[in-house]
């Protein structure tokens, strides 16, 4: 009886894997997509983020958010067509005004940002678990712009410096290619707006960046730094990166390493494989009692 018994149960357990790999399958089809690099605040401070997860700014956006990130790819708004300055709020550029992702409108100089150089040629990478036609427009704050404060329309140039309509989908992400303006320094945003023609949502995402100063020495575009931070360090002691930078801002692990993009899909995919195995190799082992 006790065979007969288990048989079924396993049986049944082996019969739902696929289910469950369609449930997943099913569920990752309603996010969409954000910057990786220049990396977007939502994507650093998710639990994808790497080391930049732990930097000041993530732990205070995520303390203030009430929750961790864990849709980084799911922050869009429904029925915006094209106006995004009436819809949007000032202040709340950077979530969309949308209460799960509060925490990303803190106004503070350390976000974990990426070095850029002025007037170079920049490829964004915008990864997307799911394709979708539209525009996206880039946005860079004007200079002057003072990262100690909300971010507002004002700060933005009314035209994108770049704009791009239906790049195609490669490798899990879209590229855009685009040249940077000439006249910005220091600490900027780089504010990415991505206007769905395939359905009526439009994605709002906050890139913190840095350029050389006038006078230093020149940025490699796409070079990810460290936001300096007074916060005290995480675990009571500095976390150190790669180039020995101090609270873990720095984010080139977080964009480029085996956390990245792909990683949730290739996630659920093996946590799928492992039950299927799993359950045969426990269904044979049964029969073989």
């Amino acid at each position: 009886m006790t065979r007969m018994t288990a048989r079924p149960s396993v049986a049944a357990a082996v019969a739902a894997a696929p289910l469950l790999l369609l449930s997943w399958a099913a569920g990752s089809a309603q996010a969409h997509g954000a910057p990786t690099d220049p990396v977007s605040r939502v994507y650093a401070c998710s639990p994808q983020g790497g080391d930049a997860t732990r930097s000041a700014a993530c732990r205070a956006a995520i303390a203030a958010n009430g929750a961790p990130f864990t849709a980084w790819d799911n922050l869009r708004v429904a029925g915006v067509n094209g106006r995004d300055r009436q819809v949007i709020p000032d202040g709340r550029l950077c979530s969309g005004n949308l209460p799960a992702y509060r925490g990303l409108d803190l106004a503070r100089p350390d976000w974990p940002a990426t070095r850029l150089t002025p007037g170079a040629r920049l490829t964004m990478t915008y990864t997307s678990t799911i394709a979708h036609t539209g525009t996206f427009r880039l946005y860079l704050t004007k200079p002057g712009y003072d990262p100690a404060k909300p971010l507002t329309w004002s700060e933005l140039p009314e035209r994108p410096f770049a704009q791009v309509t239906d790049p195609a989908l490669r490798n899990g992400a879209y590229h855009i290619d685009a040249t940077l303006p000439k006249d910005r320094t220091g600490r900027q945003v780089l504010y990415t707006v991505w206007q769905n023609s395939s359905t009526p949502d439009t994605y709002y995402s906050c890139s913190d960046v840095v350029f050389a100063e006038k006078g230093a020495g020149k940025a490699s575009t796409g070079t990810p730094v460290t936001a300096p931070s007074s916060a005290p360090p995480v675990g009571g002691r500095a976390a150190r990166g790669a180039n020995g930078t101090r609270d873990g801002a720095a984010v080139a692990d977080a964009t480029r390493a085996g956390s990245g993009p792909t990683a949730p899909v290739v996630a659920g995919g093996a946590a799928a494989v492992l039950v299927l195995t799993g359950g045969a190799a426990l269904a044979v082992r049964l029969r073989r009692r």
